[in-house]
């Protein structure tokens, strides 16, 4: 089966259904993302903050060589880490991805957040680096801390976004976007730079529905991902007693009326709102059942019925980064 795909303004076609690849080990994630190629998957989606896009560049080769799909098939998102905002950086992480990808052009382009960190080599840091589930293959400091909290940069997102706009220019990128930022930076974006964002990519699921925000991207012509839409209850700082959203009731007897899994539930649900999702999976069972989504339909009431779900509750609230001054979930926020 293939997905269903979300038009961007610019003309582009984002599949509606895209493999997320956050937390696949080392020698995972090339089986992953093999196995979803070859079910269908033709979104694949990769960040430099991962330290794995080597192995899905790996993957990406054998399945074009193999003729099972072509480059002009794929579409292929990365994300610029915080490390990287400084204007002289912005091309060093980019380029960064696109050669551990193997590629020629990266088809979307996220700023991660807009929050920049300081660039520090590991060689000059005796800080610690705080853990997100990934090996380290970098001689950077991801989050770079002091007792404070991370040791945070003035770069303005907006001069990263600026720079990110010549990466468009050159061919580099077909659409750049953003991730995790609130309404007041989105309208930031959309006035002061040359080209709107073609997407946002936010956490989003049944407890974080996200209605506003994503009403007011999609009325802008935005487009919308979820990421961690089963709330990420694999994260390395879950609590163990935490329930998992896909073990909710409600999603549950949804599930078993429509004779569906509740993670499919959860996926069709984002899709009627027309919102693209990137379920991480390691496993081809799981990645196959993930994209077989387009041959039910959810009723209204079940569609509200999982609204009323919403908590407000985010698995990745970043917290560690509420000092800094462009942490876009401060309530009232401002510049």
């Amino acid at each position: 089966m293939t997905s269903q795909k979300l038009d961007l303004y610019n003309g582009q076609k984002m599949d509606l259904i895209g493999l997320g690849t956050w937390k696949s080990n080392p020698g995972e994630v090339k089986a992953a993302v093999e196995a979803a190629i070859d079910c269908g998957y033709r979104h694949i989606d990769c960040a430099w903050l991962y330290q794995n896009e080597d192995e899905i560049g790996d993957a990406i080769q054998v399945k074009i060589n193999q003729g099972v799909v072509k480059r002009e098939e794929l579409f292929i998102v990365s994300k610029l880490w915080h490390i990287f905002h400084d204007p002289k950086d912005v091309r060093t992480g980019f380029s960064e991805s696109l050669k551990a990808l193997k590629l020629d052009y990266i088809d979307l382009y996220h700023m991660h957040s807009p929050m920049g960190y300081q660039k520090i080599n590991q060689k000059d840091y005796a800080g610690s680096d705080m853990s997100i589930g990934v090996k380290l293959k970098t001689d950077q400091v991801m989050f770079p801390m002091d007792a404070n909290g991370p040791l945070c940069s003035d770069v303005d997102y907006m001069d990263t976004w600026k720079e990110m706009e010549k990466l468009v220019d050159e061919g580099l990128v077909k659409s750049i976007g953003i991730s995790n930022f609130n309404q007041y930076q989105i309208d930031r974006v959309c006035k002061e730079g040359k080209i709107k964002p073609a997407a946002h990519q936010i956490e989003l699921h049944p407890y974080l529905t996200q209605i506003d925000l994503v009403e007011f991207c999609q009325k802008k012509g935005i487009a919308v991902t979820a990421y961690s839409p089963f709330g990420s209850p694999d994260r390395p700082w879950k609590p163990e007693d935490e329930e998992p959203i896909h073990s909710n009731p409600v999603i549950k007897n949804i599930a078993t009326k429509v004779g569906k899994s509740p993670f499919q539930v959860i996926l069709r649900y984002l899709n009627q709102r027309n919102i693209s999702a990137v379920p991480k999976s390691a496993t081809a069972k799981n990645i196959q059942s993930n994209i077989q989504v387009f041959d039910f339909k959810l009723s209204d009431d079940e569609m509200k019925s999982i609204s009323a779900l919403n908590k407000t509750w985010r698995a990745l609230d970043f917290a560690w980064d509420s000092g800094h001054k462009f942490f876009p979930f401060a309530e009232n926020y401002k510049e």
